[in-house]
């Protein structure tokens, strides 16, 4: 019985999923129509299982949900109500792409009339592929004070962090429009109540949509077909090119990345379970991280973030996720390679922070509470961020000083992977809602397993003609300089052993990367004395991102340049040992 049960659970979430993938149809119809009666007829022609969807949509009792009423009857709306159009009762989708940019061109108009000297900057680091622009606030109520960037929905089908970045924004502007509203006089008070506060601290960036495209058709993925969060090292997608041009602009001492998990799905067809945390949490952890930014991202925000969401009602847990490989059983935390926001802003010593609402694979189910999780945790972000504001500054400063000084000695970690253990987790029985504790193999990012650890060089050499790591390595913020006239020092060329040609592998199973393939190279290396030629670049291990550089540089790793083609062949690039002399660089 319990396994004809499980497997009824199962094709029920499989019809949902396969509604789910018909949902950005539907949902223009529904946006035209407006009415669960039309949104009926449009789903005739697509299947029932649509119809579930189409009504949610549409504000109507939905038919069907993808579990149990006792489910759903554990994430209850909460108490706060914010004044914004998306949480409105006739609400029927997400902000679209055009009227968030009529938000955001209205923040911005309100500057002169904002409160207390409010500063309101429009930003637009780039455009996404299909060319809509990406666009950005900066609220500032002085000079020479640290940044937090606050980046949403790199997932295009993970809305409620770009929805809820609209609400702290309007919170920032001081209009009073986005305050919450108790349903009863016990109503505990806004998260955003006096926010703006934390500007006498702090500036603030809002990015509330770094993927329009994926947005728009509400699906992970950017139009070329590209994960944004697995391109902060390579830079291919425009996308990421922008978030790269903002933090190499506004040098930020803390990056939050708004984002949502799967809550059905394969959950529900491998583990008989539902999600059942509000907020996935985890921070920067990835090779060659400074270990003082772990420390502080712990203590001064992970912390607080759990208190916070506890005292809401929320439920929190470090961030998980599962391959798609309908086999694999294995839960790991966020990745540990640095090709991530989150990794990749670490490594710019940045605390570097994910957040992670329950929403993927439910439409508009309980979005309320999934932005009010959101909220609570930006505005949490932001407070402590204020209260740590010249701590962060000197935090900086320190890993800053530590990746410049580690150049031409000691080790660098080129290959690590997450611990396999196990542990317990909480999920939800689908049928009861009642917790169900879990014993699963978990794979924790929080002690690395070292896999190929080299000494630290004083830089890398590239050869005259690799114009693309150079203007990438540039992008990213990395100086990189040129060789004025030729110079023989001693280096370390890199000897390929072996190849292979596989998918960029990923957490999630397999890196959605425009359907690209990487080298997997094995080497050896070989100590030998070279002379570089004028016109050719070298790039120092002695500036702040030394250690981003090493992530881009060594070749046998997967997301190498090398790796990924960026530079062209091996013999293209080199470990230099020793500092190029006086002279031999261009000013």
């Amino acid at each position: 019985m319990r396994g004809r049960r499980r497997d009824k659970l199962g094709d029920r979430v499989r019809r949902y999923d396969a509604a789910m993938s018909t949902a950005p149809r539907l949902a223009r119809i529904v946006r035209t129509a407006r009415t669960a009666r039309t949104a009926r007829a449009a789903s005739a022609a697509f299947g029932a299982g649509v119809l579930a969807v189409a009504c949610g949509l549409a504000g109507a009792q939905p038919v069907g949900l993808p579990y149990s009423a006792a489910v759903a009857a554990r994430f209850p709306a909460p108490s706060q109500r914010y004044d914004a159009p998306v949480l409105a009762d006739d609400a029927v989708d997400f902000t679209a792409n055009a009227d968030l940019a009529a938000q955001m061109a209205g923040l911005a108009a309100m500057a002169a009339s904002a409160p207390a000297g409010t500063r309101i900057e429009r930003l637009q680091p780039g455009r996404s592929q299909d060319g809509t622009a990406i666009e950005a606030l900066r609220f500032s109520r002085g000079a020479n004070r640290p940044a937090v960037l606050l980046v949403g929905q790199q997932h295009g089908d993970e809305p409620a962090g770009a929805e809820a970045l609209l609400i702290v924004a309007r919170a920032l502007a001081g209009t009073g429009q986005a305050g919450a509203q108790p349903k009863d006089l016990g109503a505990r008070p806004s998260p955003v109540a006096d926010l703006a506060a934390v500007l006498d601290r702090i500036d603030v960036i809002l990015l509330p949509r770094a993927n329009p495209d994926g947005a728009e058709w509400q699906r992970r993925i950017n139009a070329a077909g590209m994960d944004i969060n697995r391109d902060h090292l390579l830079l291919r997608t425009p996308e990421a090119q922008a978030l790269a041009a903002l933090v190499r602009n506004q040098r930020p001492v803390v990056v939050v990345d708004a984002h949502e998990h799967t809550v059905v799905g394969r959950y529900l067809e491998k583990f008989n379970a539902v999600q059942r945390h509000d907020m996935l949490l985890q921070y920067a952890m990835t090779a060659n991280l400074p270990e003082s930014l772990g420390h502080a991202s712990e203590d001064w925000f992970r912390q607080p973030l759990l208190a916070a969401l506890q005292a809401e009602g929320l439920t929190a847990e470090w961030y998980y996720t599962n391959p798609t490989t309908p086999t694999n059983l294995r839960l790991s935390m966020g990745g540990v390679q640095p090709d991530t926001g989150r990794n990749v802003n670490g490594l710019r010593n940045a605390i570097s922070l994910l957040l992670e609402s329950r929403g993927v694979g439910i439409a508009r189910l309980h979005l309320a509470r999934r932005v009010h999780s959101h909220v609570v945790s930006l505005a949490t972000v932001l407070r402590q961020a204020a209260r740590h504001a010249d701590d962060l500054v000197a935090l900086q400063a320190a890993a800053d000083a530590e990746v410049r000084a580690a150049a031409c000695g000691g080790r660098a970690v080129v290959q690590a992977q997450t611990t396999p253990t196990r542990r317990t987790l909480l999920m939800l029985d689908p049928a009861t809602g009642a917790d169900k504790p879990m014993e699963v193999d978990w794979f924790s990012a929080l002690e690395l397993r070292v896999r190929t650890e080299r000494t630290r060089p004083c830089g890398y050499w590239l050869a005259p003609g690799q114009t693309v790591a150079v203007d990438t390595l540039r992008a990213l913020g990395v100086q990189v300089q040129q060789l004025a006239r030729p110079a023989t020092l001693m280096t370390e060329a890199w000897i390929e052993t072996a190849r292979g040609e596989i998918p960029r592998p990923d957490v999630r199973g397999i890196a959605s990367d425009g359907f690209r393939t990487i080298l997997q190279l094995v080497v050896d290396l070989r100590l030998e004395p070279a002379e570089l030629p004028a016109g050719s670049w070298y790039v120092p291990l002695d500036q702040p991102l030394g250690n981003l550089v090493i992530a881009a540089l060594e070749p046998d790793t997967q997301n190498s340049y090398v790796a990924n083609r960026l530079i062209d062949r091996l013999d293209a690039a080199r470990r230099v040992l020793a500092r190029p002399p006086e002279g031999a660089l261009a000013p």
